[in-house]
């Protein structure tokens, strides 16, 4: 278990910048009310962006994510595991493949196949088991898109509505597992697989951008 405590080069969360990030979140006394409070601060602190993703390791790291205003799931990731680290609460990071039915259209043209690959969610261990949380959909997008904000109680787990009203919002179709740390290589190779032609060209727009190292 200690090591899901640990400091680590992407959470790093004894850097000056994450420490001054949490200097807005309210302490709480709870484990479990420490863990939701801190899951709804950086799920509403980011605007949910999914149109600039950068898979290069100093982009990925939680001191740098936190002095940005918008972050893609993987971002938000990285920052609650951390933030839950920090206040000894053992996390871990998790990805699965998902497919999103609402609003998409144009993270589809980019993509070219309506797979998210590497969607990020955090597991906390709180009264003595493993829970799922999702902190990426934050208020303000859910509002725009007229879904309802993802709630978590530090119980049980929330990783997305599967239906808003009679449509299908989304779906997990692949669970990679959880991870110590950010499996930057395993995230390499998978994104290769499924999106190739964001290898083979340069995305950096204002509108799409598409970093890496390979």
């Amino acid at each position: 278990m200690q090591n899901y405590l640990e400091e680590t080069d992407f959470l790093n969360f004894n850097h000056t910048n994450f420490i001054k990030f949490l200097e807005n979140h309210q302490d709480k006394e709870r484990k479990v009310e420490q863990a939701v409070s801190l899951y709804e601060y950086v799920r509403d602190y980011f605007l949910y962006d999914p149109y600039h993703l950068d898979l290069r390791k100093n982009a990925l790291t939680a001191s740098n994510i936190v002095r940005k205003k918008r972050a893609w799931c993987v971002e938000k990731s990285i920052v609650l595991c951390a933030s839950f680290r920090k206040h000894e609460i053992p996390a871990r990071l998790g990805f699965a493949v998902v497919t999103n039915h609402i609003g998409v259209e144009k993270l589809t043209s980019y993509l070219k196949r309506p797979e998210i690959v590497f969607h990020g969610f955090v597991e906390a261990y709180l009264n003595e088991k493993w829970v799922k949380c999702t902190p990426a959909f934050d208020r303000r997008i859910c509002n725009f898109n007229h879904v309802e904000v993802l709630h978590w109680d530090g119980k049980n787990d929330s990783l997305f509505q599967e239906f808003t009203k009679d449509q299908k919002y989304m779906s997990y179709d692949h669970f990679y597992g959880v991870f110590e740390d950010v499996p930057l290589e395993l995230m390499n190779i998978e994104m290769q697989k499924y999106y190739p032609h964001l290898f083979e060209s340069t995305y950096n727009s204002k509108e799409f951008s598409f970093l890496h190292n390979l």
